[in-house]
C-alpha cells in the first residue's frame, strides 16, 4: 500500500473526474506549477496507482444492453478450484467484474450481455461450464440508480 499526501489525494481525486486534464489545468486547481504534478502522475504510473486511462462509456447511447448480477457457488472451496475459476473468468468478456465473496456465495459477477436471450445462452452455455461451478444465481438490473469508477480518498469523518 502507497502512503498518499493530501496533494496526492486531491490529484488523484481529479484526474479520477478528468483523466484528460493537462498537467497546466492540474497544476493551476492545485496552485502548484506543472514539474511538481508531472513528477506526482509518472509516480502513480509507476507504482501502479494508476493502472491505465480508459473512456466510461453511457451505454445508454450506444445499444441496447442487460446488465445482470450473477452469485455463483462453487461445488468446492479449495484454493485449487477457485484459482482455475478465477483464471477461466478473466478470458469472458461479458464478465465486467468478478469478486470473489465471504459469504453465501463465492463469487459475485456483474455480466452485460444485450437481452434476456444472451444472458441465457451465457449462464447455461458458458457460466455453467466453467469448472466447479456448482449453482448460479441471477439477479438482474431494472434501473442504473448510480455508477462510478472513483475510488474515496478522503477519510470522511475528518477534515
Amino acid at each position: 500500500m502507497v502512503k498518499l499526501d493530501a496533494t496526492d489525494k486531491r490529484l488523484l481525486e481529479l484526474l479520477q473526474n478528468n483523466s484528460n486534464a493537462n498537467v497546466k489545468e492540474l497544476a493551476t486547481q492545485l496552485n502548484l506549477t506543472k514539474t511538481p504534478i508531472y513528477e506526482r502522475v509518472k509516480r502513480y504510473l509507476r507504482e501502479g496507482i494508476i493502472k491505465k486511462y480508459v473512456a466510461v462509456l453511457d451505454s445508454s447511447k450506444i445499444e441496447s444492453s442487460m446488465v445482470v448480477f450473477s452469485s455463483v457457488s462453487l461445488e468446492n472451496q479449495k484454493l485449487e478450484g477457485i484459482e482455475k475459476f478465477k483464471k477461466a473468468i478473466e478470458n469472458i468478456p461479458e464478465v465486467v467484474e468478478c469478486y470473489l465473496m465471504g459469504g453465501a456465495n463465492d463469487f459475485l459477477l456483474k455480466v452485460i450481455v444485450r437481452d434476456l436471450q444472451a444472458y441465457h445462452l451465457f449462464s447455461s452455455g458458458k457460466l455453467a461450464a466453467l469448472p466447479n461451478v456448482s449453482q448460479i444465481k441471477s439477479t438482474f438490473v431494472l434501473d442504473e440508480v448510480k455508477r462510478s469508477t472513483v475510488i474515496p480518498l478522503f477519510d470522511l469523518t475528518s477534515d
